[in-house]
Order: C-alpha cells, then structure tokens, then sequence
C-alpha cells in the first residue's frame, strides 16, 4: 500500500484518452447563431408537426409525411410537437410520454434521417419539453 502524500501527486503514467463515442447519427451541424435563436425563442418553425393524440404506428406515419411535406415545402426549422414525457409512465390502461420516447430513434432511423441537421428542445414559448425543434439541412432537392 502506497503511503498518504497530501498535495498534488504526478501521474506514475500519461492518462488514457477515453474513448471515442460513436459519430453522433444526426449531425450537430448548427453554429452559434442558430443555438441563440433557438435558445431565445426568436426562431419562427416553417411547419410544424403535432403528434398529440396519436398511437405509434399513427405518429410515425404522420411524422414520415410530415418531414416529407417540410423537405417539398424547403422548410428550414420543424417544430416537432410531442407532449411532454412522463418516462413512459403508465396511467390507467392509457402510457403517456411513449411517443417522445421513441421521437430519437424515429428521426435517426428516418428515410430522412440524412436531411436533418440538428434536434433541439424547443423554448418554452413553442412547447419547451413537449416539443422539439428538427432543423433541415438546405439545399439538395428531393
């Protein structure tokens, strides 16, 4: 057992670099302006996509339709309503919050996954933590 040695201790050996995490699956590709504008509730959604109400299967189609729609429309920012999670928490026969659970996963396994360039919490004046922002790349028709 090594004796106790107050103050600062050299390493015996250079820190392991932790690993590498995998690349993220939809891009964070916003600079600094866009985190303001989205941060202060000053960006106006071109569309917006409201799930409230649906099953599953049903909020996954209209989403597919809905991302396809903002694409045609050259839409830039999607407000994405999800209602607020509740950790998938069971109430009655009826679970809520299961649909921004899953909301990751749906955006990254899209046919559009490649067209979104960054998800972010939406300011409270849009639907803080029931909705979320989806910001389309531009360009590329399709």
């Amino acid at each position: 057992m090594a004796p106790k040695v107050k103050g600062r201790v050299p390493l015996d050996r250079a820190p392991v670099p932790a690993p590498k995490s995998p690349a993220p699956v939809i891009a964070n590709t916003l600079d600094g302006s866009w985190d303001r504008r989205l941060g202060t509730g000053r960006a106006i959604p071109d569309q917006v996509i409201d799930l409230h109400g649906h099953t599953l299967d049903s909020a996954w189609s209209y989403l597919d339709h809905g991302l396809e729609r903002a694409i045609r429309h050259h839409a830039r920012t999607v407000l994405l309503i999800t209602g607020k999670s509740r950790n998938a928490e069971r109430l009655g026969n009826e679970r809520r919050g299961i649909i921004r659970a899953k909301i990751g996963d749906w955006l990254a396994g899209s046919r559009f996954a490649d067209r979104i360039a960054a998800v972010r919490n939406a300011h409270p004046r849009h639907g803080g933590d029931g909705a979320l922002y989806v910001i389309m790349r531009r360009g590329r028709d399709g």
